[in-house]
């Protein structure tokens, strides 16, 4: 027999049922400016139904247990024989299949495609960080294997298809397929000039043998991998298929999986190579060149999924505020708890502008564009993907204890927070390779400029900081020790013109005065009060349909 104790009272419901796409208004306005006109209603038909899927209570309970559940390896089967297979909950298999079947691999062969994508990558993301991996190495390996005509139109029409096969089977099999990635080694990390795993060449024209190690291989469950390894002529790109042609396994031996803070339901693995068959992508010596294409896209990835990580700390934080009553009211009428959400707001906004402004420029194709994103890619990763942990951890608060609990999904997001910064590069390789692009190549800080000063004149704190901008880049000294400070700027400055340009003016006001103004705290709920900070707020909410 239970006694009643006590009633139930001013708790927040649950944030399900909503469409994830459609009440996130910086992301659907700037899906609509940058679309094709006559393709948005296809686009954002779409998005919609990505976008209900992904608010409802089955999407959200196929994330809680991809998390609670991690992969399991099994490096032999019962007989002894050595098979180096992952087993993960059926529901990361779902999560997973909805992203391929939902075109988040497929990019670059329809209009508009880098532009719905990547809203779409963003809408789905917010169920799930971790199996967001493979999905991402997918549709990155296309402009890499697009350096090898043959290679690419065996490939990839099977890495933009919309059917997902977790059979582990010989590639020519399966309707669809998944790629990862093993870059860095034990020693190198970043660095991978310094790998030491060796490519001995074979008889047949472009086929290798690789021996060597990976310290990171993600989603080793792939049917393919792109990684480097030293050839006779220089540090050179190979693809390395998990099944052979015959249908006979390569040797892949995956050693252990990461033990992570967040990201549990990915696996991350280390593998070792002992003869193991591998075909050259590009040519001998020249890995990093073709390679890098995928780096970009990938590295553009990190900033759209710390943005879409961070629109979903916002949006549980908005809700949370709009139904929890404390001191005599809503949290969300207190005029310090405004403050917090408006900030946070901001940055989440800032972010979804910036991220898909260089999914379009994807989709543009010009030259002009592609110096662009040789600086803004860099910029915006390293930035937006800083500001993630911030961001989760202020958003975590604003549920006071209640968003310290499992339950109540934010300290997965907090978790997984930090991630996307140390992907693809940390923070320190993003400002030196900004560093490098703006000492050889000039006209990528012209794109970049160009872009920052169509809003010129618009916002005189906005032209203050581009100013102080251009002063900061024409100081030579002591320059890699003040590339940080650089980065940040040239971040702040091209989010502050796009938010000047196409957000209303609440929030590139508040943007302008607090980041770029000289009046920005060192703490999120900072904003200067004589902001209409609310205007700010409502835009944020998570509406329920």
């Amino acid at each position: 027999m239970t006694v009643p104790t006590h009633t139930v009272e001013n708790q927040v419901p649950p944030l399900v049922g909503h469409d994830v796409y459609s009440t996130d208004r910086a992301l659907t306005e700037a899906v609509a400016r940058h679309a094709d006109p006559g393709r948005l209603a296809e686009i954002t038909g779409e998005l919609t139904e990505l976008g209900l899927a992904a608010g409802s209570s089955q999407a959200q309970a196929w994330g809680e247990q991809a998390n609670s559940s991690s992969p399991v390896l099994r490096t032999h089967d019962r007989y002894g024989n050595r098979i180096d297979e992952v087993e993960f909950h059926p529901a990361w298999h779902r999560l997973l299949g909805h992203a391929v079947s939902a075109g988040l691999t497929d990019a670059w062969s329809r209009p508009d495609g880098h532009l719905r994508r990547a809203a779409g990558f963003m809408v789905w993301s917010q169920v799930e960080a971790g199996h967001g991996c493979p999905v991402s190495m997918t549709h990155a390996a296309v402009p890499a294997l697009r350096t090898d005509p043959e290679l690419a139109a065996e490939w990839e029409p099977r890495l933009g298809s919309r059917v997902y096969d977790q059979r582990l089977v010989a590639p020519g099999g399966k309707p669809g397929a998944l790629f990862g990635m093993g870059m860095t080694e034990k020693q190198g990390g970043s660095d991978v000039r310094s790998n030491t795993t060796r490519a001995t060449p074979l008889a047949e024209d472009g086929a290798y043998t690789l021996t060597g190690h990976k310290w990171f291989c993600s989603a080793p469950m792939s049917d393919g991998f792109l990684v480097l390894a030293q050839a006779p002529g220089g540090l050179t790109c190979f693809l390395l298929p998990r099944v052979l042609p015959d249908g006979s396994r390569n040797v892949f031996a995956i050693q252990r999986l990461k033990d992570k803070l967040g990201n549990r339901s990915n696996a991350s693995s280390e593998v070792e190579f002992h003869d193991t068959w591998a075909r050259r992508v590009g040519e001998e010596g020249r890995g990093v060149a073709t390679i890098i294409e995928m780096v970009a896209a990938t590295r553009l990835d990190c900033a759209l999924g710390s943005a879409a990580l961070m629109r979903q700390a916002v949006a549980q934080a908005v809700h949370h505020a709009t139904y929890r009553q404390a001191f005599g009211g809503p949290l969300i009428d207190k005029p310090l708890m405004v403050n917090v959400l408006a900030d946070l707001a901001l940055e989440s906004e800032a972010a979804t502008a910036t991220v898909l402004r260089l999914a379009a420029s994807y989709d543009e194709g010009s030259e002009q564009e592609r110096a662009f994103r040789r600086l803004a890619v860099a910029v915006t990763k390293f930035w937006v993907t800083k500001r993630c942990p911030v961001v989760a951890a202020e958003a975590l608060e604003c549920l006071g204890g209640n968003g310290y609990v499992e339950e109540s999904g934010m300290p997965r997001i907090f978790r997984e927070s930090p991630l996307n910064s140390v992907w693809e590069g940390s923070g320190n390789v993003q400002a030196l390779d900004v560093l490098r692009v703006l000492q050889r190549e000039p006209q990528a800080l012209n794109a970049f400029l160009g872009e920052i000063g169509i809003s010129r004149g618009a916002d005189h704190r906005l032209d203050a900081a581009a100013k102080d901008l251009l002063t900061d880049l024409g100081d030579l000294e002591g320059m890699e020790s003040r590339a940080r400070r650089i980065v940040q700027r040239m971040a702040l400055v091209l989010q502050g013109s796009l938010l000047v340009r196409y957000a209303p003016a609440p929030v590139a006001d508040a943007f302008c005065a607090s980041r770029l103004g000289g009046d920005w705290g060192s703490t999120f709920g900072t904003l200067p009060h004589t902001l209409d900070l609310p205007s700010v707020v409502d835009r944020a909410r998570p509406a329920a349909v």
